[in-house]
Order: structure tokens, then sequence, then C-alpha cells
């Protein structure tokens, strides 16, 4: 797979419905194959929105499944909007429980 195909292929919705260990099922050398020809930035990128799909939007989840602060990641999810970036928002289902919760400490 060519490194801009791959860079498409980062990027699709299809790769987010992927098994969690799709990564694990590569050796080491065939993961960096496909990752030669990106750059940092664009892989950052992809790891950052994949994770926010697979936590549902949840950003705290998401930072603390990064290593990032939940300020840092609301940083990079402001860039990446800026940049047109479709980045994956609280679910609705999600969102409704939350409020629940927080009426109850209301």
């Amino acid at each position: 797979m060519g490194a801009g195909v791959y860079r498409e292929w980062l990027m699709t919705t299809d790769y987010l419905a992927a098994p969690e260990n799709t990564a694990q099922s590569l050796a080491p050398n065939e993961l960096i194959r496909l990752l030669i020809g990106s750059t940092v930035e664009e892989v950052e990128r992809a790891l950052v929105v994949q994770t926010l799909a697979r936590c549902d939007g949840n950003r705290t989840q998401a930072a603390r499944m990064l290593g990032l602060s939940v300020r840092t990641l609301r940083n990079k999810i402001r860039v990446y909007i800026a940049e047109g970036i479709e980045v994956p928002a609280l679910s609705a289902c999600r969102r409704r429980s939350r409020e629940l919760c927080l009426d109850g400490l209301r």
C-alpha cells in the first residue's frame, strides 16, 4: 500500500470499525512500513480522531487513552476543526446520560 493510499485509508471511517487488535496482528516492521511516508502530524491526527471515535466522543476518556491532558486534547481538536477535519462529538446517548448525572448533582 503506497503512502498516499495509506493516508486516505487512515482517515476513513471504515478503519474506525476495524478490530482493535489489527495493529497487534502486524509485525512491528509491517506496521512501520505502513507509516513510512506519513508525517508525524498526520499519524497523530488520525490517532486522536480514531481514539475519540472509539470513546464515543468522550474527551476525558480519549485523553487518558492517549496519555494527554484534556486541555491538550481540546487544543488539538480545535486545530483539527479549524482545518476542516471532522472530529467525533460526544454521542447523543452519552450526552443524555451525562445530563441526567449532572441533574442528580444539583
